[in-house]
This record gives C-alpha cells, structure tokens and sequence, in this order.
C-alpha cells in the first residue's frame, strides 16, 4: 500500500539488527516515525503512537520464549491497530431487510462505484440488491450506475429525464421495496471537495428525512489524507446511523493518514477501496489490515504463539497458588478458562517442565472435554461467592438442587463438578509432597511469598 510499505520494511530491518537493545528501539522508533509521517499520519498522533510503544519496549518483559525484538514487533502490531480503530470488527451483515444505504460523499471520491462494489458484495451474500440512481447533478452518473447494476446483477432505478434527487430517491426506494430487494442502495450527487461539508450534510438531511435510510455511509477518498478528521467528525456528529467508506486506497501514499484521521473521530469505517474493479471492496478490520501492513505472513502466528506462552506462564502461575495454597471453585473458574484457551489439562501440564512424568496418575483429571468445561463454568457461575470459597458446602443436597436449578443442568452434573474438585485436591496434595515439582516454582519466583 503506498506511504505505507516502508512499515514493513522497518520491521524487516528491526529483525536483522544487532546491538544494544535501546540503541536497535531508537533506531526503529525513527523508521516508524518516517514511515508514518510519509503516509499522511497527523504527526501529533504519530509522535504519541511512538511514544507509547518505546516506554512498552524498554518497560515490558517478553514471555520466555519470545526475543525482545519479536517483543517489540508485537508492541508496534498493538499500538498500529489502536491508531486505526481498535478491536471493533464491523458488522456487514444488515439486521433486518428490506435495509435502505444512503450514500453521501464529495464529488470524485469515487461515490458510484462504490455503490457497484457493495451491489456486488451483498450479492454475493445471497441478498436480493436494489441501486437508485439519484445523482442528479453530475453527467453520465445515470449511465454509469445503470452499467454496473446490470454487470453485478442489482435491480435498478432511475428517471433520466428527472433533477428531483429527492423525489428520484423516494420513488426509488418505494418501487425496489414492492420488487424483493432485501438492500437497497441510494446513490446521490457528491459535493465538492474538502470545506464544503455543510452543504453536504444539508443535501444528506433532505434526502434522508424523504426515505428514513437505516445506515447513511460517507465515501471518503484515501488522497484527502489527514483532512479527512473535519469532515468525519461533522458526519459522525450529525448522524448515529453512519458508517464510511475509505476509496482509493491503492492509489494514494496518504491512505494511512485518512484511515488515522476517521479513526480519531470515533466514526465507524466500514469498508475500504483497494482498486478499480468491483471486487476491490474490503472489510475494514484494524488487526488483519496492519498485519498485511507490517508484511509479515508470520506475524499471525508470531502472536499466536506469544500469546501461547503468555497463557501457559499464567497457567503456571495458577497451578503454583494451587500446590501453595487453598484449592476453591475460584482457583478452578481461572484454571478451566485457561484450558478452554490451551487446550487439554493433560496437553497443557506436558508443557511444564516436570509434570509429564507424573500425568498418568491424575488421568481423571487429564480428560476434560471443551462442552464440559463449558457446562461447568456456567455451573460456576450459579453459585454464591461464599460455595465458590468453600466448596465443601455442596455436601448439603439443598445447595446442589438450587445451582442445578440455576444453571439450568441435572444435579449429577454439580456432582460430578463436585467430584472433580476433590479430585484435583488430591493431587495438589500428592504435589506438595514432590520437592523437585516445589523447587522448580520457587525458582520460576511462581510460589506466593
């Protein structure tokens, strides 16, 4: 992606230098900054995203395992995603149809054809897609729209021979409604260009208050770099059922900056625009797009297996408190959710140095499947905080009938969850007992003080 390949090229430089760890961050902190900076990134936004991740790559300790310099890749794959949105994974999918779009944007942003590349895309989901040519204002936007309805396979409409947009809109909307369409897509004259947002916003009211859209989307082209902030803010501010559509982003070296500047206005981006064609409409997703940013195929399952060892360490660190100290339903919520992310009990003890000469005796407590952790943290979930601290209170059947009841399974199955803290109480005891197993924690520093 142009202004922002050199990204991938700092990572690959941070992964072959050697030196002194501070010098190697300062090094590829400046690399980050020239990259970002050249795409258009506001350079408030870059110098706080650089900071942020040198204080994390000199403060935070990787995992064993992981190399600082792989440590610090990961660092700069977080911060990256904050910058362009976060965790938030759009959803495409319409609630309810029939679904009315109303897509606003300035002239040139490449408006019409994105309403063509989201034709296709709903299609291609199986909707029923309607497009109203209601782009009243710039010559050939009817003949255009028209070709690329009938080239994706949409139902159409139009009036040539109108300059109504509004009514163009409504009738549209009302005639596609009474021919199936499960989508119908409004496509309307753009204004022009950066500092015209007022005027764009009017045309957006007058049109939605005549056909009450379900989303409004603005199309905003990827060359307006950082000036895309004032016209995403006033969008987002004017309307809660909007979303946006980045175009253009293979053309551009700004790309970065206008995807950073939506993104620090809260508004939601949807879509982006990565060519020509019809098929070159993407999902907006912050973590799948700057893992393709960073240019590391690996990258994925580089994460993957940090976060691995980060969850065996605090698996460690869970069966440690439960050799040291108290076994309780708590101490058994956090070691369940830890196996639902590793694995089985059996597989993820293998994995502790020391224990997988001792697993055959604890085979009961080895053999858990996913449905049944499953069934009894929801079983967990149902009990008081004082059974969750004592579990020897479901001795009482009175208890055992009430969580049943409350989690919606039989009582054998609070029993066997029962059982099975009896169980892992057993061998914790038998634990304590080996000295090599006591030793090896207190020299990991994982037995409490």
């Amino acid at each position: 992606m142009p202004g922002l390949d050199d990204l991938r090229k700092a990572v690959g430089k941070l992964l072959k230098r050697s030196g002194p760890y501070e010098a190697i961050v300062k090094e590829y902190i400046r690399d980050i900054q020239r990259a970002l900076i050249s795409a258009d990134v506001n350079v408030r936004l870059v110098f706080e995203l650089t900071k942020r991740i040198r204080e994390r790559a000199l403060r935070e300790q990787p995992p064993p395992g992981v190399s600082r310099r792989e440590w610090l890749v990961k660092v700069t794959y977080e911060e990256l995603v904050k910058l362009f949105g976060g965790d938030t994974e759009p959803e495409v999918k319409p609630p309810y149809t029939p679904y009315v779009i109303m897509m606003v944007g300035v002239q040139g942003s490449g408006k019409t054809t994105t309403v063509g590349k989201l034709a296709k895309f709903y299609r291609s989901m199986g909707y029923r897609i309607g497009v109203v040519a209601a782009d009243t204002y710039r010559p050939g936007a009817y003949e255009q729209l028209q070709q690329l309805a009938n080239r994706v396979g949409a139902m159409f409409y139009g009036e040539p021979g109108s300059k109504d947009a509004v009514a163009i809109a409504r009738n549209g909307v009302e005639e596609l409604k009474k021919r199936g369409a499960d989508i119908i897509i409004v496509d309307t004259a753009g204004r022009h260009g950066y500092g015209e947002e007022e005027a764009l916003l009017e045309e957006m009211r007058r049109i939605a208050e005549a056909i009450s859209p379900d989303e409004v989307m603005l199309v905003i082209d990827a060359a307006m770099g950082q000036k895309s902030y004032d016209l995403a803010k006033r969008f987002h501010e004017a309307t809660p059922i909007g979303s946006i559509v980045v175009t253009k982003m293979d053309g551009t070296a700004k790309g970065g900056g206008a995807l950073s500047a939506v993104a620090a206005t809260g508004a939601r981006i949807k879509f982006i625009g990565t060519g020509e064609d019809v098929d070159e409409l993407e999902v907006f997703r912050p973590r799948r797009f700057v893992a393709r940013l960073l240019g590391m195929g690996d990258l994925e399952s580089l994460l993957e297996r940090i976060e691995r060892l980060q969850s065996v360490e605090e698996f460690e660190k869970t069966v440690a408190e439960m050799v040291a100290g108290k076994i309780t339903f708590r101490v058994l919520y956090k070691q369940l959710e830890q196996m639902r992310k590793l694995g089985p009990f059996r597989k993820v003890l293998q994995m502790i140095p020391g224990f997988s000469t001792m697993l055959d005796s604890f085979d009961e407590a080895a053999k858990i499947s996913e449905e049944k952790m499953r069934k009894w943290i929801s079983i967990m979930n149902s009990m008081t905080y004082e059974e969750l601290d004592n579990p020897e209170l479901l001795e009482q059947r009175s208890r055992i009938k009430r969580i049943a009841i409350g989690s919606g399974v039989e009582m054998s199955e609070v029993r066997e969850l029962y059982n099975y803290y009896k169980t892992v109480k057993k061998m914790m005891r038998q634990l304590r007992k080996r000295k090599d197993i006591l030793e090896k924690f207190a020299k990991m520093g994982r037995l409490p003080g």
